[in-house]
């Protein structure tokens, strides 16, 4: 019963580095990468659809993104989409791809950059936080139900802290990562 409670827990906490990981691979630092489209939608026959479903996307050049769409007419709305989002990206098309230049960062940008990773880190600490706390109470019931003793309880809340500051330190070494990212120059 303890152990099905950690591996969850530990199950939910690798989740939330991962959605970070993620999170962190949309964001732009200056350098082109196809994932900084993840996040936008086109609008393809109605349906709001991933630009990477609609086409292949890839960097010939550390500052440019090309976008090679499977079906020639929905580059316009590509266009369109790409122009809508807030990446701040001017795609120039024509009529076969779509390159997208990635501007070099202003010293603002990467700042406002850093704040924003460092923010989501913050998010991704406090959900392992929380993680850790619904875990505790679930014990502390346990114990208080008689369905566990008082020392498999500590052990248990035990194995819980040393997996919550494993990630705790994980997040940081992934904010470290994206951060001298986006300072790098």
């Amino acid at each position: 019963m303890i152990s099905e409670i950690i591996n969850d827990a530990d199950e939910r906490m690798h989740k939330g580095i991962e959605a970070l990981r993620k999170e962190y691979a949309t964001i732009r630092a200056g350098r082109a990468n196809p994932s900084v489209l993840d996040k936008v939608m086109v609008e393809y026959y109605g349906a709001p659809t991933p630009i990477n479903q609609l086409a292949n996307i890839s960097a010939p050049e550390a500052r440019m993104l090309v976008i090679q769409a499977w079906d020639k007419s929905v580059l316009p709305a590509i266009e369109k989409a790409i122009m809508k989002s807030d990446l701040g990206l001017n795609p120039s098309s024509d009529g076969i791809v779509i390159r997208l230049m990635i501007p070099q960062l202003t010293a603002d940008r990467r700042a406002e950059l850093v704040k924003t990773v460092k923010k989501k880190a913050e998010e991704a600490r406090v959900a392992v936080r929380n993680v850790r706390r619904d875990v505790n109470d679930h014990l502390k019931k346990l114990e208080k139900d008689h369905e566990a003793s008082e020392d498999e309880v500590k052990r248990a809340q035990d194995d819980v802290q040393k997996m919550t500051d494993k990630m705790i330190r994980e997040i940081e070494r992934v904010l470290e990562t994206k951060e001298s990212e986006i300072t790098q120059v």
